[in-house]
């Protein structure tokens, strides 16, 4: 029976006379084998032996985090908690777009705001009966909460110098009810200059689909008889992430605090490049006070016409500093990336470039160069200047900068390189990560790698959204890989099956699988984001997505319990296992791996049945003479289809139990389908 066992465990062929006496020369084998003998587990189908005696490569801290992308409406009428649509009146063609006017309203162009001019003149009708106004529909609505407070605010002035009273409502406009307002507020104003207004609304009740109403009044509450200017429109939930002003919502910036990412990566993704290079993410409009922030037109609007949102644009309120403060707050590290002078190859081809010089991309280097200064520089600098001006007079510290995000070949190759030549004469501190581009194999990502080992990249960005069948195939993906040259950043991934790019259960097991050779390789995988991050029920182009939300709720899929279990599970050190029943090459099995978290005292173990089947599982322990009592967090992939929405969150989530040691070993009955992940304190 022991020698019957011996086999698979540690794949020596037959035990002829050689093999027992190159076992006697191995004694951590032969311990392996004695503690293997006495936990009884010759009746497993897997046994999962962990060396816990000796560490090995250490977990980087970054190795689980998150990827933001303004995509599904996820920044704008998302993690960004305005809730006013075209607040400026800078959506184009049509400056009302959001709004519906009423009465006598006129767009101007020479507001108090360079880069934002446009504005709203609302004038008297000439009849007491007649109302001028404004009705904005929000993101697919406006949604608020019952009791809560929301901060309405307006830049405004009376040109005439006539007092003008601003009504301010929020309404629900398709209700049974006798008034369609119930909340209301007025703001008078009283200046021929511009000036900032503010009021709070407290909502007497929840309404996910409400809108905001603004009324041209005199100081009675009747119809207004002179003229206003309204810019910069806002309204904000009073009670945001750490309550700031222009702050995140709090449920989505909370959900990702709880997963406990190691490394936030944003803006984007394709945004980064832009459909024109003039429409690339432009980090440097996207800071500086709120209301002269340019808008820019969501490359996202237009790629999917069978899924098209014409009023899909950036206001950047959500800009660079909200993003590392967000990281900070959070407790991940930032990592911004930026445009390398390419525009996106998919939309482009050739007309993609900007000049491959050093002279022509002089602009994208001082777009680095300048960033790093706004992170890292000191307050008499010119961009920590913006910084501190913003709040932030401490530098927010940033190691890792992208230069590119999923171009590919030749003209990507030569950019990147005069780029990152130019940071790092200035600024050899800062880690360079560039991309191996959009495949996960074939010619283009391998001469992808081969040009980033070139150049001495720091990390290599990897992305493969791909079916469940290529995922079964590359188990043992980063255990083949070179270990000279750049380590690896798996930027953007998500597991699908053919047919059903959603969130359902029987995907999210295989990314579970699949994080165990992430993990198990750390010396070579230094950090791993799933993506997309977020995404709007009533407005997505891309799925599967992490999060999803409405106006009022969030769901956490299936997916983000994986990554939240492995994030929150990271450990500090690599442990050596050996797998008695490794699957093959594109089949299903149990997948494993260990970490020694040192700061807490346990061995942390995970394991993945991918099988239809239950599996018997032992967990032996080579270094510890009793396991007590482990601690076990289960996550219920089985139900192949089922998913969480914002109408049922809560369908798949960890549960957590215990289990008693046996010696030196864990049996367990691991269920079709289920992640586990077991905490042993050593």
């Amino acid at each position: 029976m022991l020698t019957w066992k011996l086999i698979p465990i540690f794949e020596l062929g037959t035990l002829n006379t050689n093999t027992i006496h190159n076992i006697m020369k191995l004694k951590n084998l032969l311990i392996a084998a004695a503690i293997f003998v006495t936990s009884g587990a010759q009746a497993q189908d897997n046994v999962i032996t962990v060396n816990t005696r000796k560490p090995g490569a250490v977990v980087q801290p970054t190795m689980y985090g998150i990827f933001f992308e303004d995509i599904n409406f996820a920044a704008d009428g998302g993690l960004y908690a305005e809730l006013v649509k075209n607040r400026s009146f800078e959506f184009t063609p049509d400056h009302l777009m959001g709004w519906q006017a009423f009465g006598k309203v006129e767009i101007k162009n020479d507001g108090p705001f360079d880069r934002n001019p446009h504005y709203a003149r609302l004038s008297s009708t000439g009849h007491g009966d007649w109302w001028t106004g404004l009705t904005n529909e929000g993101f697919f609505g406006i949604g608020v909460e019952k009791d809560k407070e929301y901060r309405f605010s307006v830049y405004a002035r009376v040109p005439e110098g006539k007092n003008q009273m601003l009504r301010v409502q929020l309404i629900e406009p398709y209700t049974q009810a006798e008034h369609q307002e119930f909340a209301t507020v007025d703001v008078k104003v009283t200046s021929r200059d511009w000036k900032k207004y503010t009021a709070v609304l407290k909502s007497p009740k929840t309404v996910d689909k409400a809108q905001l109403r603004l009324f041209l009044c005199d100081d009675n509450g009747r119809s207004g008889s002179g003229t206003m200017d309204v810019e910069h429109v806002s309204l904000f939930p009073v009670d945001t992430w750490n309550g700031h002003e222009n702050g995140m919502r709090r449920d989505l910036a909370q959900a990702l605090a709880d997963m406990k990412p190691g490394i936030f990566r944003f803006p984007g993704g394709c945004i980064v490049e832009g459909v024109t290079l003039e429409n690339r993410y432009n980090w440097k409009n996207s800071v500086g006070p709120v209301e002269n922030r340019p808008l820019n037109k969501n490359r996202w609007e237009c790629t999917f016409t069978y899924r098209y949102y014409p009023d899909y644009f950036q206001s950047y309120g959500l800009g660079f500093y909200e993003f590392f403060l967000l990281s900070e707050e959070i407790g991940s590290e930032p990592l911004p990336v930026l445009n390398v002078g390419m525009a996106c190859q998919f939309q482009n081809n050739d007309r993609a470039h900007a000049t491959a010089t050093e002279e022509g991309l002089k602009e994208y280097i001082d777009d680095c160069l300048d960033l790093i200064e706004f992170a890292n520089g000191p307050v008499d600098s010119e961009w920590g200047k913006v910084r501190a001006d913003m709040g932030h007079p401490a530098p927010f510290n940033m190691k890792f900068l992208g230069i590119g995000n999923e171009q590919w070949g030749e003209p990507y190759f030569k950019r990147v390189k005069i780029v990152a030549d130019a940071v790092r004469r200035a600024h050899p501190e800062i880690k360079i990560i560039g991309t191996s581009g959009p495949d996960a194999e074939g010619h283009n990502f391998e001469i992808g790698w081969e040009a980033m080992k070139r150049q001495k990249a720091d990390l290599v960005d990897e992305h493969f959204y791909r079916p469940i069948t290529w995922f079964q195939n590359e188990w043992q993906r980063y255990d083949l890989y070179d270990r000279k040259g750049p380590k690896v950043f798996a930027g953007e991934y998500a597991c699908h099956d053919r047919g059903k790019k959603y969130n359902h259960a029987g995907a999210s097991i295989y990314e579970a699988a699949f994080i165990t050779g992430i993990e198990r390789n750390a010396d070579i995988v230094h950090m791993a984001t799933y993506a997309p991050l977020f995404s709007h029920v009533d407005g997505w182009q891309w799925r599967p997505d992490l999060i999803w939300y409405d106006n009022l709720r969030c769901a956490k899929s299936a997916s983000y319990w994986v990554q939240a279990l492995f994030a929150q599970n990271k450990g500090t050190n690599v442990l050596p296992i050996q797998n008695s029943n490794f699957p093959a090459k594109g089949e299903d099995g149990v997948l494993a791996s260990s970490v020694w978290d040192k700061d807490n005292g346990e061995v942390i173990v995970k394991v993945a049945n991918t099988c239809n089947e239950d599996k018997q599982v032992s967990i032996v322990l080579d270094g510890m003479k009793q396991i007590g009592e482990a601690k076990v967090i289960t996550l219920d992939l089985s139900n192949y289809d089922q998913e969480n929405t914002v109408d049922q969150p809560n369908l798949i989530a960890p549960q957590e139990s215990t289990i008693q040691g046996k010696g030196a070993s864990l049996d367990l009955n691991l269920k079709a389908k289920n992640f586990v992940v077991l905490k042993i304190k050593k």
